[in-house]
């Protein structure tokens, strides 16, 4: 007799918010009341003063000591709207960087670059080979910030990218010039040309040298942060228009750019100068003790001629938030028939073994759980390699996280969508999760449309479901590269585009593992 196939009745469950923990211990659960109330998490003392550098031109680095003399002081919320009656919940008053952070913030910066010439800048954007056009532009920062950080005996712990608006609009893999402005430059070889010499060489190298430029993003944030690895250099990239909004307006008077007001902007650059200077904002609360959770990142150059050929990192995140980088072999990774990236044994072992080493040295021994988060399934011969990394003691865990493929839409009575942490699971190991929604702190929905879910499936190892949406639901937020009540997508899949993108910019170099500030 056939065996039945054993049906699972979806049911719905919902997860509670997650809380931060601040100083003396105290939990809340969004990082601008914490912050605001109690400050950073853990021993303050650490980090008593900030020391940042700043790099532009001359009129940049006077709007930047303009905005710093604001951010050492009380910056109040926005009045309502007219459409408004009251303030809305998610705005919280910025009380001044002391007061938020607990430690000294220099309104004279204590390290200065302003010598960067704005029609060099322009006129270099210009240039018609977009490839050429970026890197010169980059070199302009990388030149100058690497001679000030060699030269400094006390170098900063970050600098400050002041861009003019330029940068921004031309520093762009999209990014055109019009015809009759653009620039010729010293490149003439085109990149399908580039792309060839790398199936047929030439006898003395001189059009390999001249294609070195196409190793180079057209994008000039992920370019500078790219090039700035092997140096160990952190950057805050900032734009002009974001810290003087109202000294570039249209002929009409109405600003080129529409910002967010100055309480939240303060919040967002105060927690990243704050977290890139070496501090913790905050930490989740109440986390299982030995927790490690991994997102695996895959990205192709376009450069090359192989299409399978992807380089392949881990980004490495603890229940504190930290987090590391470790990049891994370059291989033929991604497949053309699944549209996924997988690595072969050797290649998954090795990865893991970095994380796991740099996870005992941190605690003087491996992870009691490794949470391993990726876009894509697992391989039989891709999860041997990763469960072989790990020793008995460590429960290894695969857990797929994606955008849902079901046009599913969930709603109920009331002016706002389903509550963020509501979870549909439809499946023994499967569930769809809110991790958008209407939250009750902030009485709102923050999203434009209504919410689409995020599906989570546990598809190797053993853990209670539950839990893994539990953790996904917690791991959205630990951004520090803002501060925010929450992203949609957990921190390990978050950023890896992002971490991706830096890894590809420009030839890698230098130590293969690094603090994940270094990247954001």
């Amino acid at each position: 007799m056939r065996n039945k196939r054993h049906r699972f009745t979806p049911r719905m469950l919902h997860l509670p918010e997650p809380e931060l923990e601040f100083h003396h211990g105290q939990q809340l659960v969004y990082p601008r009341d914490g912050l605001f109330l109690y400050g950073p998490v853990g021993d303050v003392a650490q980090l008593p003063s900030i020391r940042y550098g700043v790099i532009g031109t001359k009129d940049g680095v006077a709007r930047f000591k303009k905005w710093a003399s604001e951010m050492a002081g009380f910056i109040d919320i926005p009045e309502p709207g007219p459409r408004s009656r009251a303030v809305e919940p998610q705005h919280v008053p910025f009380p001044g960087f002391a007061a938020a952070f607990h430690a000294d913030w220099p309104i004279e910066p204590p390290c200065l670059i302003d010598s960067l010439d704005p029609d060099e800048i322009d006129e270099t954007l210009r240039i018609a080979n977009r490839h050429e056009a970026v890197r010169k532009t980059v070199d302009m920062f990388v030149s100058r910030l690497v001679s000030e950080n060699n030269r400094l005996e006390n170098a900063p712990q970050f600098w400050f990218v002041v861009i003019p608006e330029k940068v921004y609009e031309l520093g762009r893999p999209k990014s055109t010039v019009r015809r009759d402005e653009r620039v010729s430059g010293e490149v003439t070889l085109t990149q399908r040309k580039a792309r060839d010499l790398q199936r047929q060489p030439t006898l003395f190298g001189d059009d390999e040298r001249e294609a070195e430029v196409y190793r180079y993003a057209t994008h000039f944030r992920r370019q500078l942060k790219a090039r700035l690895l092997k140096e160990r250099i952190v950057t805050q990239i900032v734009r002009e228009t974001t810290l003087a909004p109202g000294d570039f307006r249209r002929e009409s008077g109405m600003p080129i750019r529409r910002v967010e007001d100055p309480a939240t902007i303060a919040w967002k650059l105060g927690t990243g100068a704050y977290y890139k200077a070496g501090g913790k904002p905050w930490q989740l609360a109440n986390v299982r003790p030995g927790v490690c959770y991994v997102g695996l990142v895959y990205k192709r150059s376009e450069l090359t001629s192989d299409k399978k050929h992807a380089c392949c990192a881990a980004q490495m995140f603890l229940s504190d938030g930290e987090g590391v980088v470790f990049r891994g072999a370059l291989g033929p990774w991604f497949q053309t028939d699944t549209k996924q990236f997988h690595l072969d044994e050797t290649a998954a072992k090795n990865l893991i073994e970095m994380v796991v080493g740099e996870y005992t040295r941190l605690h003087d021994g491996p992870p009691a759980e490794l949470f391993i988060h990726a876009k894509s399934a697992f391989t039989d011969d891709e999860w041997k390699g990763f469960s072989s990394a790990c020793g008995e003691d460590t429960n290894v865990v695969g857990v797929q996280i994606a955008d849902s493929r079901d046009d599913l839409k969930l709603y109920r009575p009331g002016e706002y969508p389903v509550i963020r942490g509501t979870a549909l699971q439809i499946g023994e190991r499967h569930a769809l999760l809110w991790t958008s929604g209407y939250v009750p702190r902030l009485d709102t929905y923050m999203g434009p449309e209504t919410p689409n879910p995020i599906s989570v499936r546990v598809l190797r190892g053993d853990c209670d479901l539950e839990t893994v949406l539990s953790d996904v639901l917690g791991l959205t937020k630990i951004n520090f590269n803002s501060c925010l009540h929450n992203d949609r997508l957990p921190v390990t899949i978050r950023f890896a585009n992002a971490v991706g993108d830096v890894l590809i910019s420009a030839p890698m170099e230098g130590e293969p593992k690094l603090p994940f500030k270094y990247y954001i």
